[in-house]
């Protein structure tokens, strides 16, 4: 037994040295210390050898169990070790290799015109106010001289959560002038962009979720010069120097008199094109004089003040400023046209 329990040895540390991975090192385990193995299959002819010979032949099994045991752990290591090191290789960064730089986003062209729009109004002193979509529709129609049944509600009469028809979702950024008109003190320049929502059909001009930039000022002797002077200010440092603007007669509840604002069709020039509806104009904003009743409803006397306020869409304003032909490509998401930004 002492030549089959020194052949086992020999054979199992050969074998052991020999591995390449640790999994041919464990199944070597199994073949030799497993159970089943041919180290466990002597230790169970124990039971053939006299009284005298037991203890010897057991210590001398033990003391081999115990050195191929050593003799895994050893070579466990050594492949361990081989195994890291060739990771280590595969997995090497040459750091003189340029690397992948990341693609970065940018702002939308509808906030680059924002931003624009934000700079040139603040560049005049005006405080830029943000305000809720959700909105009363005390704020949104009454007070702003639209009361229940009035024409104008017609168009903008859109969404609302509650059966009262007094929590809507906001149809223009216009309730600011309210909100500000109830806080701030007297004098007041400001501008509110946001976004309103209305039941417009989709087409190259309109959506029924949109942005627009409310703008207010009231102040001791306002006149619509005043108005008609800002805005083609406004129209010149977005559109580029000598921009074409008219102004036409129009009529809003909260302001007398009226007018809506168009510029030149940036895509015919005044030609006449889809993108104009064949007018060669693209209205871009509604404005006017504040009506005194609104300032009365405000508490403020239109004897001594007066004001001028206008609303801006400004999804237009951008397509006039990046020489966009439809408006649906602002929304759509597709990123071949907004990587030209």
């Amino acid at each position: 037994m002492k030549e089959q329990i020194a052949k086992i040895k020999a054979e199992a540390l050969a074998a052991f040295e020999g591995t390449q991975a640790a999994a041919d090192l464990d199944a070597l385990r199994v073949k030799y210390l497993g159970k089943k193995g041919e180290l466990t299959g002597l230790l169970k002819q124990m039971g053939s050898l006299s009284a005298e010979e037991r203890p010897q032949m057991g210590q001398l099994v033990n003391e081999v169990k115990a050195s191929l045991e050593a003799a895994i752990e050893a070579q466990g290591k050594k492949l361990e070790a081989a195994a890291l090191e060739h990771r280590l290789k595969r997995e090497a960064v040459d750091v003189t290799i340029p690397g992948n730089t990341p693609a970065l986003g940018h702002k939308h062209p509808m906030y680059l015109a924002l931003d624009e729009i934000k700079d040139i109004f603040i560049g005049m002193g005006f405080t830029v106010l943000d305000g809720p979509e959700i909105e009363l529709a005390e704020l949104n129609f009454d007070r702003l001289n639209a009361e229940e049944g009035h024409p104008s509600r017609d168009w903008s009469d859109t969404f609302y959560f509650d059966e009262d028809s007094r929590v809507m979702l906001r149809s223009q950024t216009s309730p600011m002038q309210v909100r500000a008109m109830d806080t701030m003190e007297l004098p007041i320049r400001i501008i509110a962009p946001g976004r309103v929502y209305r039941k417009d059909e989709v087409d190259a001009t309109h959506s029924p979720m949109f942005h627009q930039v409310e703008g207010m000022v009231i102040d001791k002797n306002v006149t619509m010069a005043d108005l008609k002077g800002t805005l083609n200010t406004l129209a010149e440092q977005l559109f580029g120097k000598g921009t074409v603007t008219r102004f036409r007669p129009h009529h809003f509840p909260f302001t007398e008199p009226s007018c809506e604002m168009d510029v030149q069709c940036h895509k015919c020039g005044g030609v006449g094109c889809p993108t104009c509806k064949g007018e060669g104009w693209i209205e871009i904003l509604g404005a006017g004089m504040i009506h005194p009743r609104v300032l009365e409803m405000a508490g403020i006397d239109p004897e001594k003040w007066s004001g001028w306020a206008f609303g801006m869409g400004l999804e237009r304003t951008a397509m006039g400023r990046f020489k966009i032909s439809d408006l649906r490509l602002i929304f759509e998401n597709d990123v071949r046209f907004l990587e030209q930004f």
